[in-house]
């Protein structure tokens, strides 16, 4: 079978030169810089020039693609004999921001966890994907297909980076991101729609609030309007994986000062969705409910802003042989199979342009802590799984 020589290769997976690459990823800043000027610490160039350099090292063929000055993808092709199929393992090189985390770089291991920013979130996978490329080098091993590492961009803000892929065309029949899921296969992941929603008054002075039209008073009708909405939600027929969608009022601003009738008040909600969902259907929802929770009030004014975050939800077949290729991996590995289940956050995995599933080492309940943290055993099995997978999907030459 296609998976004959693994014990072979996974024997030349060198753990202690994986863990000592993983620290020197976390080392390498890479802050998103959000809206923020790129610069040194906040953006992805280092990172790329890194993983760059490593991949050319073993003698993949590199290439970089710039999204934004400073922010460029990295694609390192391990080209196959064949070529007839190709998979990629990608994850994002940016990282959440550190304030309030001192010792976000004081790298450290204890208790068989690396401590650091971007420990599981996640730069674990990444260090995981060179490892498996280093022991196909060293073990002389030829696939089929073409194996590809990318590194991402933008991850934790835009996506701008998967944009940019998925855009180019299609780069790989199937794909695997390595964020943080404990290992567990996720080819579903719920998205996320973000908006404001804005009402309108009219300023007067506090001693002659009949003058004026308090903006407060009318999102109060707003919030009132969306008071059953998550039961509705829950009321729905789910997703098989990822269950219901969800929503929640997070923050809400109004007013200038107390002695005036305030002219705008503002909420910003976050509305969890499901595959199938669209910002269209979210927002047709939004407007429904307002609509009937003002009816017959000639002075409501509001509007919903274009979203000031906007994700979209993956789904992907249980079928797709990715997915059956993890899972028998697992089997070959761990001697269980794990099933499938939804990924908990957003990822890139959508944006990609070709089936793409998420596994990975670390906890989603670590990433953007300020005590993050990987468990070394699950990065070297991380190295495993992959390897297991891509000896499967590729096949040896």
């Amino acid at each position: 079978m296609a998976t004959d020589r693994f014990a072979e290769v996974e024997q030349a997976i060198d753990r202690g030169w994986m863990f000592r690459i993983l620290q020197e990823l976390i080392l390498i800043r890479s802050e998103n810089p959000f809206d923020d000027p790129v610069r040194e610490g906040y953006r992805e160039q280092e990172m790329a020039d890194y993983l760059a350099g490593h991949l050319s090292g073993f003698g993949l063929a590199v290439e970089m693609r710039e999204v934004r000055p400073g922010r460029p993808n990295v694609f390192g092709v391990m080209k196959g004999s064949r070529g007839q199929s190709a998979l990629m393992l990608a994850g994002h090189m940016d990282t959440a921001r550190t304030t309030g985390y001192p010792e976000a770089y004081d790298v450290r291991v204890e208790e068989g966890r690396m401590h650091g920013r971007g420990a599981c979130d996640m730069k674990a996978a990444l260090a995981a994907y060179l490892g498996v490329v280093k022991a196909l080098r060293e073990t002389g091993t030829r696939l089929n297909g073409n194996l590809i590492v990318c590194g991402i961009v933008d991850e934790e803000y835009q996506m701008l980076g998967s944009k940019a892929i998925g855009r180019s065309g299609r780069m790989a029949d199937q794909g695997i991101i390595g964020e943080p899921t404990h290992l567990k296969i996720c080819p579903a992941n719920k998205g996320r729609v973000s908006t404001k929603i804005v009402t309108r008054g009219r300023a007067a002075h506090s001693s002659v609030p009949e003058k004026g039209i308090n903006a407060i008073e009318k999102m109060s009708k707003v919030i009132r309007a969306f008071g059953d909405y998550n039961q509705e939600l829950l009321s729905r027929t789910p997703h098989s994986l990822c269950g219901h969608g969800r929503f929640t009022p997070g923050v809400i601003h109004g007013g200038v000062q107390v002695n005036m009738v305030p002219d705008t008040c503002e909420l910003e909600v976050d509305r969890r969705t499901l595959p199938g969902e669209s910002q269209a259907s979210v927002y047709a929802d939004f407007h429904e409910r307002i609509r009937r929770a003002a009816a017959g009030d000639p002075d409501f004014v509001y509007e919903i802003t274009e979203p000031t975050w906007l994700i979209a939800p993956n789904d992907i077949s249980p079928n797709e042989p990715v997915v059956a290729a993890l899972r028998a991996a697992h089997r070959e590995i761990f001697g269980n199979d794990p099933g499938v289940e939804a990924f908990v956050a957003g990822s890139d995995a959508p944006y990609m342009g070709l089936p793409t599933v998420i596994c990975g080492p670390g906890s989603i309940a670590q990433a953007h802590t300020t005590c993050e943290f990987v468990d070394l055993q699950e990065v070297a099995a991380a190295a495993r799984l992959y390897l297991h997978a891509a000896l499967r999907l590729l096949g040896q030459g």
